[in-house]
């Protein structure tokens, strides 16, 4: 054999040496990334942390940076190497002078050579290169369903093209980075879900145990009352809740439950009274409609707030019980956290 032939040779093996390294590289990386995502489905942080990491190093970047769409911004959702990029958990706009903002927006990869030189077509991020240092750019679009859900790049420092090797497998990436969103949008989806069916069950029941009291006490309404005032209370997550019947021009304090004692006492001092903004209940009975006091100390026409002090509360929700329409009493829940419920807890 000809030493040619014997060098031609050794780096044959040389070659597919080195490929079959990258092939475990790979292998190790993909099953690492898979891992992961299984053992993630409540918080994809870790997920696409390492990503980022294995597309840096095997793709031969510098760095590497995932972005997800939230709205019609890109949200940064990992970082890994040696070049700035904005913080974790901040946005870039989806404008077509950013490269991860034009791949996402045409839905296909873009490689770049030199963008700190290309400010005519990028001119964002040709100012972002200047400015950080790097010079190649290489950015894959996330794809799910046909849609462009966020986006996966590496840069390099240098002008230094890469290889249609090194893109192929970022694209491996990116698809791991869908696989990611998607579960963790799918996990999402199913706790909310369960959230629902929850709450319709306690919906459900709090009425079946009204109607359960209405059934065993059909001639003395205040068993009612006092079951209505607890179901409305546990179903608002409230602290406590009050019921008041309106017999058209003045309301009359029929039931509580969670309410302190003394704040109950002052309370049925004072009714009953014409309805009013100096409290949450007379204002939903002007109104016929919800009414909010996120802080009842800081709202300037509540009137109770010697109550509100003896109470413990900060914040009232009142809601207008109606027939054909028209008032006819009104619950109102309190707590003592200061600041808005959350809407889903009332309803008509």
């Amino acid at each position: 054999m000809s030493p040619e032939a014997s060098t031609c040779g050794d780096q044959a093996v040389e070659e597919l040496r080195r490929e079959l390294a990258e092939a475990r590289e790979q292998q190790a990386a993909t099953a690492e990334i898979l891992t992961a995502i299984s053992s993630s489905r409540t918080s994809p942080d870790r997920v696409f942390t390492a990503i980022a990491a294995r597309a840096a190093q095997l793709c031969g970047g510098y760095d590497a940076s995932i972005f997800e769409l939230v709205g019609d911004h890109l949200r940064l959702v990992a970082h890994y190497g040696a070049i700035a990029t904005i913080p974790i958990g901040q946005t870039i706009p989806v404008a077509r002078g950013h490269v991860a903002g034009r791949a996402v927006l045409d839905r296909k990869t873009i490689h770049i050579a030199d963008l700190q030189a290309e400010t005519n077509q990028y001119p964002e991020g040709s100012d972002v290169a200047r400015r950080l240092g790097h010079r190649t750019i290489v950015t894959v679009p996330l794809m799910s369903a046909g849609e462009a859900i966020g986006a996966i790049g590496i840069r390099r420092a240098e002008v230094r093209p890469f290889t249609d090797r090194q893109i192929d497998l970022l694209k491996t990436f990116a698809d791991q980075a869908v696989i990611a969103i998607e579960n963790t949008r799918l996990f999402e989806a199913e706790q909310a879900s369960k959230r629902e069916l929850q709450v319709s069950l306690e919906y459900q029941t709090a009425i079946s145990d009204v109607l359960n009291v209405i059934s065993r006490s059909p001639t003395d309404v205040q068993p009612v009352f006092d079951m209505i005032a607890k179901s409305a209370m546990e179903l608002c997550h409230a602290e406590f809740c009050n019921v008041l019947r309106f017999d058209g021009q003045l309301l009359h304090f029929v039931a509580s439950h969670g309410l302190r004692p003394e704040a109950r006492r002052l309370t049925l001092s004072r009714f009953p009274l014409p309805p009013g903004r100096g409290f949450a209940a007379g204002r939903a009975i002007l109104s016929n409609a919800v009414e909010e006091l996120p802080d009842v100390n800081a709202d300037a026409d509540y009137a109770l707030r010697d109550i509100a002090k003896v109470g413990a509360y900060g914040s009232i929700v009142a809601v207008p019980m109606k027939k054909d329409a028209s008032p006819i009493g009104a619950l109102a829940v309190g707590r003592s956290q200061v600041g808005p419920f959350p809407s889903a807890d009332f309803h008509d």
